[in-house]
C-alpha cells in the first residue's frame, strides 16, 4: 500500500466499522484517524492492518479489532486531565489512543519481547506521555498510586478488586469478564467510598490475561 492508500484505508474503517459499530464520539473518530494504526501491525500482516479482526503479536497475544479499540475509548470518555493505567501494553495501538485522549499513560506489560516491540512503535511516534513498564499487573499495580482510568486489554476470568480499589472517585475501569466462548466487556465506575457501578457494554471473546498469579474473585 502506499501512503495515500493507508489514508484511505483508516478512513473506509473509521466509516465501516467504527461508526456502524455505534462509535460517535468525535474526540474518539478523530483519534483513530489520526493514529496510524499500520504502524502497530506486524509487517507480515500490514495487508489486514485494518480488517475487522485481531491480528496475531508475538507471544501468542493479539493485537483488539478496531471497532472493540473504538467502543473501550468511547466508553471510558477520558477526559485531557485523566491519568490512564493500561494493563497490557500490546503492540501499543490503544496506547497511543488512550495517550491524545488523556494527561498521561502508564502501561505495564507482562512480556519483555511485546514491551520492546510497543516502546519502538511509540518512539516513532515522538509520543511522549506514556510511561512503559515490564511487570505482572494481573492483581494490581499500586506502585504507581491511583488512577481516572484503568483500561484491562486481556479478559479475566472473574471480577477482581485491586483494579476498583486503584480508581479515583469518578474513575472508570475498562474490563472484560468471563471465559470462552462467550465473555462479557464492562465498564466499572467508582461512584463513592466502595461503591461502584457496573455497566455491561457487549459481548465478546479475546484472550485471557497472562499472569503468575491465581487471580481471586469478587464482585462489584
Amino acid at each position: 500500500m502506499t501512503n495515500m492508500n493507508f489514508d484511505v484505508a483508516r478512513f473506509n474503517m473509521i466509516e465501516q466499522q467504527i461508526r456502524t459499530w455505534e462509535v460517535l464520539d468525535n474526540r474518539v473518530l478523530e483519534v483513530m484517524q489520526k493514529i496510524p494504526r499500520e504502524m502497530f501491525v506486524p509487517d507480515n500482516y500490514q495487508q489486514l492492518a485494518f480488517a475487522d479482526i485481531e491480528i496475531p503479536l508475538p507471544a501468542g497475544q493479539t493485537m483488539l479489532a478496531p471497532k472493540v479499540v473504538g467502543r473501550i475509548l468511547q466508553a471510558l470518555d477520558i477526559n485531557p486531565d485523566d491519568r490512564i493505567l493500561e494493563i497490557g501494553t500490546g503492540s501499543g495501538y490503544l496506547t497511543a489512543c488512550l495517550s491524545q485522549l488523556g494527561n498521561a499513560v502508564i502501561s505495564v506489560e507482562i512480556n519483555e519481547e511485546i514491551h520492546r516491540l510497543a516502546k519502538r512503535n511509540l518512539d516513532k511516534l515522538d509520543i511522549n506521555n506514556v510511561t512503559l513498564k515490564v511487570g505482572d499487573a494481573a492483581d494490581g499495580w499500586t506502585q504507581d498510586a491511583s488512577f481516572d482510568v484503568i483500561v484491562v486489554t486481556a479478559s479475566l476470568p472473574v471480577c477482581n478488586n485491586c483494579f476498583g480499589n486503584m480508581l479515583q472517585n469518578s474513575g472508570r475501569l475498562f474490563v472484560v469478564i468471563g471465559k470462552e466462548p462467550t465473555m462479557d466487556a464492562k465498564l466499572v465506575t467508582h461512584i463513592g467510598n466502595k461503591d461502584f457501578r457496573e455497566e455491561t457494554l457487549f459481548e465478546t471473546c479475546i484472550p485471557a490475561i497472562k499472569s503468575t498469579v491465581e487471580l481471586k474473585e469478587f464482585i462489584f
